[in-house]
């Protein structure tokens, strides 16, 4: 399997997937994708079945990523997954249990790891893949990322600890929730520096691309993602779909539909890849919050990024995005893989106008009927209200995330379509909400209890890309 670039030229190497591993970002500044999706049929699907069956979400794991992952030996890939997938960092011996829920909906249980969000999904086995692949080489990895609220502790909790591996993460000041912000700046460890960036998490993002594109820096430091940005995490959140698939079906080639709360189109984007694989999912849910970039554009054709000053602090807020890295790399596959008229809208049209437009062309009307997507938006007041329904009918209780996603779900609900709603974390991490919602603060676990009182190791940093190279300068 050879991996190509959103925006590189015919004759641009194609690295495997241990260079990209490593990489994240390519050189040119695009989004790895693999040259071709593999494609798979009834057979392959109901052997999947079998596995997951018989071996569980790990051996589950081995067979999907060994479609994207040729050059690390089989029997490495099998121990990597059956390390990352265990009962012993998960909740569930399921990993990722399936839950019918009232009116033709289904919830994916995703955030039974370490953090209690479904990063820890494709992070657990992340982190062990870095230091794999570090040590077969001799390198180390300097770990550059950003979060709106629930990767930033994923990938610390996945990558503490490891060797060759330091992680600076950038985080919104004042974004997140105090359990979210507890989760990282509790930690006190030499090898994790957590930033507090005078901004929002597009500000974050756009530092953590900076550098990234900053070539020569990224090679002295030897730069690498964790963020969505690296092909490796979406192969890794593809597994989760398809189990998902599998947990709610009992024939090989019944459909579903999967609702999705999204703001970087991360994790999306991974279900775009599963129904490009041959998966039977018929619609692909895209649930927003109030800061509806991407809604808007499978609403109009028009994608047009906000700046700080209009991106809404909200009560969902690791969807607080209003320029989703992701989504390049769908744009890449509606345009037939035309990398030159990606450089244009997300290089040149971005830079200038801040937006463009593919309203009114074949492409953008064909959507629906070749992609499956559609997208819906929800407000303050749906979220409350779903928490509180989803609790009286199916003693369930929900974050603020997944119930954007329930909220939309339900609007594209079809008759015999089993609609599987993607959970984003564990109500505890925002009690506020939660209490406004049902009058009743949620359980804390007890691996949490008294997290949020632990002292805070945290660097205060203004929104200047040459603030961040001089901090990592000055930490390495």
């Amino acid at each position: 399997m050879r991996y190509l670039s959103t925006r590189g030229l015919p004759d641009d190497p194609r690295p495997g997937f241990s260079e990209i591993l490593l990489e994240g970002l390519a050189p040119d500044g695009g989004l790895y994708l693999p040259e071709t999706y593999p494609q798979v049929d009834a057979a392959v699907l109901a052997t999947w079945r079998s596995i997951l069956a018989d071996e569980g979400y790990a051996g589950l794991a081995a067979a999907v990523l060994s479609l994207f992952i040729d050059d690390i030996d089989a029997a490495d890939l099998r121990r990597l997954c059956a390390e990352a997938y265990s009962d012993e960092i998960f909740s569930s011996p399921l990993i990722a249990p399936v839950d019918e829920l009232d009116g033709g909906l289904w919830l994916a249980h995703l955030s039974g790891g370490p953090t209690a969000a479904f990063k820890d999904m494709a992070m657990q086995l992340l982190g062990r893949l870095f230091e794999f692949e570090l040590a077969r080489r001799g390198r180390e990895l300097t770990i550059l990322g950003a979060t709106s609220g629930d990767t930033g502790s994923a990938a610390e909790y996945a990558m503490r600890g490891r060797r060759g591996i330091r992680v600076f993460m950038l985080t919104p000041a004042g974004r997140m929730t105090p359990f979210q912000q507890a989760q990282m700046f509790s930690l006190d460890d030499p090898s994790i520096v957590n930033i507090a960036v005078d901004g929002v998490f597009d500000d974050c993002q756009d530092l953590v691309k900076a550098l990234f594109c900053d070539l020569d820096f990224r090679r002295r430091y030897q730069l690498g993602a964790v963020n969505s940005i690296n092909w490796a995490r979406l192969a890794a959140q593809v597994v989760y779909y398809i189990s998902s698939w599998l947990r709610a079906t009992t024939a090989d080639d019944q459909e579903v539909s999967f609702a999705v709360p999204t703001g970087n189109f991360g994790d999306i984007m991974a279900g775009h890849v599963a129904r490009m694989m041959g998966v039977p999912i018929r619609t692909l849910v895209l649930a927003t919050n109030e800061n509806n970039v991407l809604d808007e554009f499978f609403r109009t054709g028009i994608y047009r990024v906000r700046g700080a000053a209009e991106t809404l602090a909200t009560s969902s807020p690791s969807m607080d995005i209003s320029k989703a890295s992701n989504f390049e790399r769908f744009i890449f596959d509606l345009l037939g893989r035309d990398a030159e008229r990606i450089r244009d809208l997300f290089g040149d049209q971005l830079a200038q106008r801040g937006s463009f437009s593919l309203a009114g062309t074949g492409e953008f009307e064909s959507i629906r009927a070749r992609f499956g997507f559609v997208s819906g938006s929800s407000r303050h007041a749906d979220r409350l209200a779903t928490i509180a329904q989803v609790l009286d009918r199916d003693q369930v209780l929900i974050d603020p995330h997944t119930a954007d996603a329930v909220t939309v779900a339900r609007r594209h609900l079809e008759p015999g379509i089993p609609m599987i709603v993607l959970e984003t974390a564990l109500p505890v991490k925002f009690t506020d909400t939660i209490a406004e919602a049902t009058g009743r603060v949620p359980e804390c676990p007890a691996r949490f209890e008294g997290l949020e009182e632990l002292p805070r190791h945290v660097v205060d940093l203004p929104d200047d890309a040459g603030a961040l190279r001089a901090l990592i300068v000055g930490r390495s």
